[in-house]
C-alpha cells in the first residue's frame, strides 16, 4: 500500500474506511452514529491520531535514513523504487501531474540559501492540484457574488423561510382532508356526488335501524327538519356522530367504528337531507339551529330579532 499510496492519501483513506465501517455496522436510527455514540467516536479518533503519529515518524525516519545513505545505497533505492512504480504506470502518472514532486535525489539543486539551525527550505513550487483548486474557488466565488448580490437570488436563509412557509399550507392543506386527524375543528361540508353516495352507503348500514332509511325518525330523531337537539351544521354533527348524543340516553359513540373520514361522509349525507320532507316523520325535537356564519341577506339582516323589539 505504501508503494501506491503515500502518507497523505493513506491516513483520510483509513479515516474514512473506519467511519463507514462505524455506519454500516452500527444501528445509530436517524443519527449518525459517531455523533449518537461519541465515546466510540473519540476512541477512533485517537486511534487514527495515532495512525497519523506513525505515519509522521516513519516518514522521518525515512528521510532521515535516506540522507545517511551513500551514493551508491541512494541509487540502488532509487532503482528500486523505480522498478516498482512501474507496475503502476498510471497511478505515477497520476500523482506526478497533481503534485510535480521532484525526487529525493535533487533535493540539493531546490535547497534554498537562508539556513537556520540547520533547518534548510526547500524552494518547491505549488502543487497543481492546489493551484487548480485556488482557481475553482476564485471562479466560485465570482459566480457566488454575481448571483447572489448582484442578480438578487435567494440565499439560504431566504429559502429556509419559503420552504418553512409553504410547509405550513401544505400542512394546513392535509390536515383538511386528513382522514385520521380530522375533528370538529376541521371538517368541512362535502357536496360532491361520490362522497354523498359513500355517506349514504354508511347511513344505511349504520344509522337506518334507529333513524329509518329516509331519515324520518324512529328511536332517533328525524335528521330532516330544521331542529337539532345538540346543534346543526357539519361541526356540531361530526361531534354528535364522533362522540354520541346525550348522556344515557342519546346515539353510542361512532368514533371507535367509523373513521373521521367516513365520519365526515355520513354528515354531510345527512345535512344534503334537509327539507326532503320523507314520509310521516318524526315530531321535530331540540331547537331551531342558524349558523352564524352563514351570510346574511340584507332583508334578514333588518328583520326585528323579536316582537319585544317591534313593540318597543
Amino acid at each position: 500500500m505504501k508503494k501506491f499510496f503515500p502518507v497523505y492519501v493513506r491516513v483520510p483513506l483509513i479515516f474514512f474506511i473506519v467511519f463507514a465501517l462505524m455506519e454500516f455496522f452500527i444501528d445509530s436510527g436517524d443519527k449518525p452514529a459517531f455523533i449518537k455514540y461519541p465515546m466510540v467516536s473519540l476512541f477512533l479518533l485517537l486511534f487514527l491520531f495515532i495512525l497519523i503519529a506513525i505515519e509522521i515518524t516513519l516518514s522521518a525516519v525515512n528521510r532521515v535514513l535516506y540522507q545517511l545513505m551513500t551514493p551508491e545505497e541512494k541509487a540502488k533505492l532509487e532503482y528500486e523504487n523505480s522498478l516498482s512504480l512501474k507496475e503502476s504506470t498510471w497511478f505515477k502518472e497520476l500523482m506526478h501531474k497533481l503534485t510535480k514532486t521532484e525526487p529525493m535525489s535533487k533535493e540539493a539543486d531546490l535547497l534554498m540559501d537562508h539556513d537556520y539551525d540547520g533547518i534548510k527550505e526547500l524552494d518547491n513550487n505549488l502543487p497543481p492540484w492546489w493551484v487548480y483548486l485556488f482557481y475553482i474557488c476564485i471562479f466560485f466565488g465570482v459566480v457566488y457574488v454575481i448571483r447572489y448580490d448582484v442578480l438578487g437570488a435567494d440565499d439560504q436563509e431566504m429559502e429556509l423561510k419559503k420552504e418553512l412557509a409553504q410547509a405550513k399550507i401544505d400542512v394546513a392543506e392535509y390536515m383538511k382532508t386528513a382522514p385520521d386527524l380530522m375533528d370538529e375543528k376541521t371538517v368541512v361540508l362535502l357536496t360532491d356526488a361520490p362522497s354523498l353516495a359513500e355517506g349514504k352507503t354508511i347511513f344505511t348500514t349504520n344509522c337506518a335501524a334507529c333513524h329509518r332509511a329516509d331519515a324520518g325518525g324512529q328511536i332517533g330523531p328525524n335528521l330532516t327538519d330544521d331542529r337539532w337537539i345538540l346543534g346543526g351544521g357539519i361541526k356540531n354533527l361530526f361531534h354528535t356522530i364522533t362522540n354520541g348524543g346525550r348522556d344515557g340516553k342519546g346515539m353510542i359513540a361512532w368514533k371507535g367504528t367509523l373513521k373521521p373520514k367516513e365520519i365526515q361522509k355520513v354528515a354531510s349525507y345527512i345535512l344534503s337531507l334537509q327539507g326532503s320532507n320523507p314520509k310521516d316523520p318524526k315530531a321535530p325535537e331540540g331547537e331551531v339551529w342558524v349558523d352564524d356564519a352563514a351570510p346574511k341577506s340584507d332583508a334578514a339582516a333588518n328583520k326585528p330579532a323579536d316582537s319585544a323589539e317591534v313593540k318597543k
